[in-house]
């Protein structure tokens, strides 16, 4: 039997290429998070129900295709592609590091080019979570890294060029974020919202009205883009590209509940709808910091991300409405489900926790909880 990489089923999946699932972990994981796609089929059939043997299952599964069978490390699905192997099927295989290396994997992607620069999005396939990188000559920019450095390191490298400044556009919740560490190991600048309330040492974004290097201005709607947090902010590239951090996705607005004030920062979010982003073109290509489903708000250039005008014109939010009937519809669409450990995660994303590798992992697993619906 073969062991595929989360490489490969993320390519799968981006590619929209036909997989069946097997996903053998508990119930309530498997409906709390799962890999999905518009060409993935998936059951559950938690292992203590194939211990004893695979036959009782075998009416459920195709004989025609490759079944991948999942777990969340390993070794269960291991176990279960060797009895399904046993029972005769010839087309097994297990997801290698399981649900762990899948939440992992940063899928890259060139998102745009033009003579003064080139842009990569990381798509964090099993956690809705996407990153960027900005080149332009010899230097590159970070937009929101993930823990998984070594990865932007190794392509910054590739591309023969020096990271020299990482922004987050908030303090995540969600997941943990690598620009601290990758500005230690870089000497690059570190810049965040001073009123998120990191303890350690950075560049305040109060401070910056914009970044400018190489080919690249960067304008930091800064201080004046809260919404989904007190000290959230966009970035706004050449007057070309918007890096709009959770404060809008291709399917909606960035959820402002999660400090618990939802009508007090859905004011701010309308603020920062109708007097910044109001102000720019159709034709600026919005790119978030977080997608809720990639079938959906994936497009045919494999890119999250999608023209201002096109968000427009689906989403009756940025529609030219008031401020009460926006108020009310954010509050109305606020989800109640936060982000798992997301207080936890917080802390260590401001610097007043340390967690060793093993405890970031698994605060990170499941879903990203950061999106707020209301697409028509």
């Amino acid at each position: 039997m073969k062991a595929m990489t989360a490489k490969e089923v993320a390519e799968a999946v981006v590619n929209k290429n036909e997989l069946f699932i097997l996903d053998v972990r508990n119930e309530s994981d498997y409906n709390d998070w799962k890999i999905e796609g518009e060409a993935v089929t998936s059951i559950n059939i938690p292992y203590f129900d194939l211990i004893d043997g695979v036959d009782h299952i075998l009416e459920k599964l195709p004989k025609d295709r490759t079944i991948l069978v999942v777990c969340a490390k390993e070794g269960s699905s291991k176990f279960v592609a060797e009895a399904l192997e046993e029972a005769g099927l010839t087309k097994v295989a297990y997801l290698e590091g399981g649900m762990k290396s899948w939440s992992e994997y940063l899928y890259k992607t060139e998102v745009y080019a033009d003579e003064h620069i080139k842009v990569y999005q990381y798509i964090r396939v099993g956690k809705g979570c996407l990153s960027y990188m900005v080149v332009s000559g010899r230097e590159a920019l970070i937009v929101d890294p993930s823990r998984f450095i070594d990865v932007y390191e190794a392509d910054a490298a590739n591309e023969g060029v020096k990271i020299t400044h990482i922004v987050d556009s908030h303090l995540h919740a969600d997941h943990i974020s690598g620009g601290k560490e990758l500005a230690e190991r870089t000497g690059a600048k570190y810049y965040i919202m001073k009123s998120e309330g990191a303890v350690f040492e950075f560049n305040a974004l109060e401070n910056h009205e914009e970044i400018i290097f190489e080919d690249v201005k960067l304008e930091v709607l800064a201080v004046k883009t809260p919404g989904h947090t007190p000290g959230s902010v966009s970035f706004l590239v050449n007057n070309k590209l918007l890096f709009s951090g959770d404060t809008i996705f291709v399917g909606g607005l960035g959820r402002p509940d999660l400090g618990g004030k939802v009508a007090e920062w859905a004011q701010d979010l309308y603020e920062t709808v109708y007097e910044k982003v109001a102000t720019f073109a159709d034709d600026v290509l919005v790119l978030p910091g977080h997608y809720a489903n990639l079938d959906d708000e994936m497009n045919q250039d494999g890119l999250i991300g999608d023209l201002l005008g096109n968000i427009r014109s689906r989403n009756e939010l940025l529609q030219d409405i008031d401020k009460e009937k926006f108020v009310d519809m954010v509050v109305a669409n606020a989800n109640t489900e936060t982000p798992p450990n997301f207080e936890e995660i917080v802390a260590i994303n401001r610097g007043v926790v340390e967690a060793d590798k093993e405890k970031q992992q698994e605060l990170e697993i499941g879903p990203n909880r950061c999106a707020l619906h209301h697409t028509h």
